[in-house]
């Protein structure tokens, strides 16, 4: 019975679950500062709907940690356009006082209430079916070719296509990149030649660089109105290039950011202590809470955290050798190691801010349940693959 015990324990990946679990810790504490300052919250009941987020994503971990890699595979496609069909929602049932706050429809409201973000679980629909896509045309193109890996390249970007179209009506574009983060991750491991990725890269850098020096001139943000540049997007990268030369509103939460990341030294004011006013502290800017309570050292030991995570999964991945589950390992891994970078490189000021939250520390539940469904696919993909070791050990032992 013992030994039952000891093997029915050998398929949960422990090393997984203990930084994602800190993390969630560290997420809750911090929440408590951020919502302790605002007089206008109710801690208790701010909190007790994160806790309730925190144990549905447990659930649903515990629900996806039991799917095969054959169950995943058939239900995918109908995840997928079951995905397409929420993310319309949000442009039929919202709020207007939350779209003239946030500049987006990406939120589903009925009554007053906001219920969830639908583009959260579709990027775990996106991920499984890059990965579907990809091994459907691996395995009927054996051999590879120049034209099949433009032929594999469409596929993966019609099938993004339609997220990009919803997501611009939702005027999302935060979300938006990260959708196309997790693509040029499948993209890179889903073996395409570099004489094709090489130029794609180069195109996107050039554009970036000219989008940026396009804003900094009246005429070329008169091009970029004209193809949907909103004012609000325009600001967020005039904040993020002159945080405190910037004469708009929008740049405060920017300046005070880094005000409060600055202040914090080596080791932080201590727990609960906030001498510097932030906006959004309790979602985007969520890390300043930890910077200023902790400081250089608390922040050092968060990223340490997540680069654990991180690590881990890459070793999962490894362990599989599966190559559907090697597409949605590395479709989860670029999706949160995205968010952390961008929220985190937003914050202290290296990158624009863009409304993405910090995995399983922000406030938001769509954000966390969509967190713990990515790694639900990754402990699945530890418990088959011990699972199915296991099953050949008995095998072997009959003969």
């Amino acid at each position: 019975m013992q030994r039952k015990n000891i093997q029915r324990d050998s398929r949960i990946d422990y090393g997984l679950i203990l930084p994602v679990f800190l993390l969630t810790l560290v997420g809750m504490l911090s929440l408590y500062v951020a919502y302790f300052h605002e007089a206008k919250r109710n801690i208790t009941e701010q909190l007790t709907r994160q806790g309730g987020w925190i144990l549905l994503g447990i659930v649903l971990v515990l629900i996806v940690i039991h799917f095969s890699s054959k169950l995943l595979w058939k239900l995918t496609p109908f995840f997928y356009l079951a995905g397409l069909g929420l993310m319309v929602l949000p442009l039929i049932f919202y709020d207007n006082q939350l779209v003239s706050l946030t500049g987006a429809k990406n939120w589903v409201s009925i009554g007053g209430h906001t219920l969830f973000q639908p583009s959260e679980l579709m990027k775990i629909v996106f991920v499984l079916m890059l990965a579907y896509i990809s091994v459907r045309h691996n395995s009927k193109y054996t051999t590879r070719t120049l034209k099949t890996d433009f032929l594999l390249l469409a596929k993966q970007i019609l099938c993004t296509f339609p997220v990009a179209i919803l997501l611009k009506l939702q005027s999302d574009l935060g979300t938006m990149l990260v959708f196309f983060a997790i693509l040029a991750g499948v993209i890179m491991v889903s073996g395409v030649s570099w004489k094709i990725l090489l130029p794609l890269i180069l195109i996107a850098a050039a554009v970036l660089f000219a989008i940026i020096f396009m804003v900094q001139n009246p005429a070329g943000r008169e091009i970029l109105s004209k193809f949907g540049v909103a004012q609000y997007q325009f600001n967020r990268i005039d904040d993020w290039l002159k945080p405190f030369n910037s004469s708009s509103t929008s740049a405060y939460q920017q300046r005070q950011a880094l005000i409060a990341i600055g202040s914090a030294g080596l080791f932080g004011k201590g727990f609960n202590v906030t001498n510097v006013s932030v906006p959004v502290r309790e979602s985007d800017m969520i890390f300043t809470v930890i910077a200023e309570n902790f400081g250089f050292v608390g922040s050092a030991v968060v990223i340490f955290l997540y680069f654990m995570l991180i690590y881990r999964m890459i070793q999962v991945t490894y362990d599989s050798n599966n190559e559907f589950y090697s597409y949605i390992s590395t479709g989860v891994i670029m999706m949160i190691l995205f968010h952390v970078v961008e929220n985190i490189g937003a914050t202290i000021g290296l990158l624009p801010l863009t409304g993405i939250p910090l995995p399983f520390i922000s406030a938001g539940g769509s954000a966390m349940v969509s967190n713990l469904i990515g790694i639900g696919l990754i402990l699945s993909m530890k418990y088959h693959a011990q699972k199915k070791r296991m099953s050949q050990g008995v095998r072997l032992l009959r003969k």
